[in-house]
């Protein structure tokens, strides 16, 4: 089967330094794309970014904290600088969450959990889509996560972060829809990825069991299974496609 053609599209990822973004920026410079990412971890993303050029991939890394407007509006600008139009903006970043019931949740938590899942988000689509306008169109993926799609106990916060992500995606792919701007979610579930095994790391290993075996998949999704669907709604084969969340949760969903 033939890969989903990216090549020479601009692709901006956020998060991009671990888990799903690493590997999805991995897999779409490999592609041919142009990607330009963003982390707050600089070691993390300059070591990838080092690689990935070695092997003759078009990459650049820049230090980016998504809950900072300023720096939302720096990492854009040295996008377009470094690469030229922008053709998908992949907001990746996130954080993670300590279960715990409503009551027990510090509020400091519950904000934290907004302003990088959600807010950041929000401070993204802004820039790329005010960038797109001056192009003629382009694409804007958000991560959320099947935890935007359905409730959980033990998860409010993000839950709450999540599904706002998924509202946003919505409202915005019908606003610029004839603006030829295609906005669409991702909402895995869980993944072998830092982010959740910390999260799995709240749990004793039975409770562990029982969330990896929760789906009818009986394991946890792959960052490369992820990636892959990523990288096909990047390419024009995912055209008619838009406001949509697409669920990769091994059935846990259905």
């Amino acid at each position: 089967m033939k890969a989903a053609n990216v090549e020479n599209k601009h692709i901006v990822v956020t998060g991009g330094a671990s888990g799903i973004g690493a590997k999805t920026t991995e897999l779409l410079a490999s592609r041919g794309a142009k990607v330009f990412f963003g982390d707050r971890n600089v070691a993390a993303g300059e070591a990838l970014s080092q690689s990935l050029q070695e092997q003759g991939y078009s990459v650049a890394f820049c230090e980016l904290d998504v809950t900072q407007n300023d720096s939302v509006k720096a990492f854009y600008a040295a996008a377009i600088d470094k690469f030229g139009q922008i053709h998908v903006s992949l907001n990746n970043a996130g954080v993670d969450h300590t279960p715990a019931r409503m009551l027990d949740v510090p509020d400091e938590d519950f904000h934290r959990n907004i302003a990088i899942n959600l807010t950041g988000v929000w401070y993204c689509m802004k820039q790329a889509i005010a960038h797109m306008l001056t192009v003629g169109g382009g694409q804007v993926i958000n991560l959320a996560s099947v935890a935007g799609v359905s409730g959980a106990p033990t998860i409010a916060a993000y839950g709450a972060s999540k599904h706002g992500v998924i509202g946003l995606t919505k409202s915005v792919a019908i606003e610029y829809a004839r603006s030829n701007i295609r906005v669409n979610a991702v909402c895995p579930s869980f993944v072998k990825t830092p982010m959740v095994e910390n999260v799995l790391a709240n749990f004793n290993e039975k409770q562990q069991n029982t969330l990896v075996r929760a789906n009818p998949m009986k394991r946890l999704g792959e960052v490369d299974e992820i990636a892959y669907a990523i990288a096909w709604l990047c390419s024009d084969e995912s055209s008619f496609m838009t406001g949509h969340s697409m669920v990769l949760d091994g059935g846990l969903t259905a």
